[in-house]
């Protein structure tokens, strides 16, 4: 069985307005993950969103701006891109959305072994992710219109070592 994960579709990181706008790439990002959204909706696929939801005094704002706090309404989901009531979300504080969260145990109980990976940033979190996706043996595609970053370079980067390094399939 495979698995949509939506990662950080955020207001915090899509609105121009957001704490961490990741910039114009954002329209063709929201379009992006609206299509892999739609297809896996219509082939009744597991889709899961995936969260920042920090906290006020969150280590991780020692390295970047304060984003996606708990109740500010910059950790709610993108409108645009808004799940169904079938559709699971998973909070995460780090990087990857395996770490610290029960994303393995829930893609595990579902039968899950290939997992697609959208959302942002491509450098960061969808990097970290398909990192721990693939050390955990699952299969990993990232279709490139529905990943992006506020760092073409490092967003170039990332997608190369997804591929090169650990075997993440592009599409």
């Amino acid at each position: 069985m495979r698995a949509l994960l939506v990662v950080d579709m955020l207001v915090d990181f899509i609105d121009p307005g957001g704490a961490l706008y990741i910039g114009p790439v954002a329209e063709s990002l929201v379009a992006g993950v609206k299509a892999r959204l739609d297809s896996y909706r219509a082939s009744g696929d597991l889709i899961i969103f995936i969260c920042d939801h920090h906290l006020e005094d969150d280590h991780e704002f020692q390295m970047f701006p304060p984003h996606g706090i708990e109740g500010s309404g910059g950790e709610e989901i993108f409108p645009e891109l808004s799940p169904h009531s079938s559709e699971r979300i998973i909070a995460k504080r780090r990087f990857s959305a395996f770490f610290g969260t029960d994303l393995d145990l829930t893609l595990r109980e579902k039968s899950v072994n290939e997992i697609e990976i959208t959302g942002c940033v491509t450098n960061i979190c969808i990097l970290y992710t398909s990192a721990d996706a693939r050390a955990l043996n699952y299969k990993v595609t990232v279709p490139q219109n529905a990943v992006a970053s506020f760092d073409q370079d490092a967003h170039n980067f990332a997608l190369q070592e997804m591929e090169k390094t650990l075997g993440v399939i592009l599409k």
